[in-house]
């Protein structure tokens, strides 16, 4: 029997099916791995806004893990939205005590598509002293790189000097999204030793909510199908570009990236 490739996202719940953990699924889905989930906070969000948090009980969120891993598996973890520093140290810990850390990806989401903030400040040193040395990757945006390490990320050579800053945080990986660059996006990724840089075309659309859950799942399933990690990168760099490319025009702000656009090509679906 051909083995089923397990992913888990650790992440808050995007009441609009965007981002979080409703990308993270659809991502994992999209791309053969079967996905599950350990939610940490609910959002009531659109695509405007987000409307309010409500954090889960750390303990709760432990409950999740420990379902899902000592039942069904893991191949790979990906987290995203940890909301505050008890639930990043719950979550840390358990990913040490049931060995499930060696295909993790760390998406150190801070702030919704909207503005609007995704994780309490205090618990960014949390975030980075218990969490970061876990992770194979970790995925931050030029903001977050920023916010990592106390500095405007805006161009190229800011990206090699937060992707090394933030590779001494513990990750053996570090992924810099550049989505957000002047002219070509462009990610960047640092194994300590050698820079690669994923390049592709811009689109002109406002349809891009979720587009960092999106791209985080989307490595975890490479992982999880046994890719390595520039394998898992540049796959998922295909895959969010297509799933922006072909972003839907949904709700009165930022419409989700379309996380099943090759299944609707195939089928011959298309919107207007």
């Amino acid at each position: 029997m051909t083995k089923i490739p397990r992913a888990l996202t650790i992440a808050g719940s995007d009441s609009g099916g965007g981002a979080g953990i409703q990308a993270d699924l659809k991502t994992f889905s999209a791309l053969g791995v079967f996905g599950m989930s350990a939610i940490t906070a609910l959002t009531a969000q659109n695509t405007v806004g987000v409307h309010g948090v409500v954090e889960l009980d750390p303990a709760f969120v432990s409950s999740q893990i420990h379902a899902v891993v000592t039942d069904i598996g893991v191949d790979a973890v990906k987290t995203g939205m940890l909301s505050n520093a008890g639930i990043i140290s719950r979550v840390a810990k358990d990913i040490e005590a049931l060995q499930i850390g060696a295909n993790l990806v760390v998406d150190p989401v801070m702030v919704a598509k909207s503005g609007d903030a995704l994780l309490r400040r205090e618990a960014i040193e949390t975030l980075v002293r218990e969490l970061f040395p876990l992770a194979l990757v970790v995925t931050p945006n030029l903001h977050e790189a920023g916010v990592l390490i106390g500095a405007e990320v805006t161009n190229r050579e800011d990206m090699k000097e937060a992707a090394k800053r933030i590779k001494s945080f513990g990750p053996r990986y570090v992924l810099i999204k550049g989505g957000h660059l002047a002219g070509t996006p462009m990610d960047l990724l640092f194994d300590g030793t050698n820079f690669r840089e994923y390049s592709n075309v811009r689109y002109d659309t406002p349809h891009t909510h979720g587009t960092g859950c999106t791209f985080a799942s989307a490595i975890a399933a490479g992982l999880a199908r046994g890719l390595a990690v520039e394998e898992a990168v540049a796959q998922a760099k295909s895959y969010i570009t297509g799933a922006i490319r072909q972003g839907l025009p949904l709700g009165k702000g930022h419409g989700p990236v379309h996380h099943f656009y090759e299944l609707y090509r195939l089928a011959g679906w298309h919107f207007h």
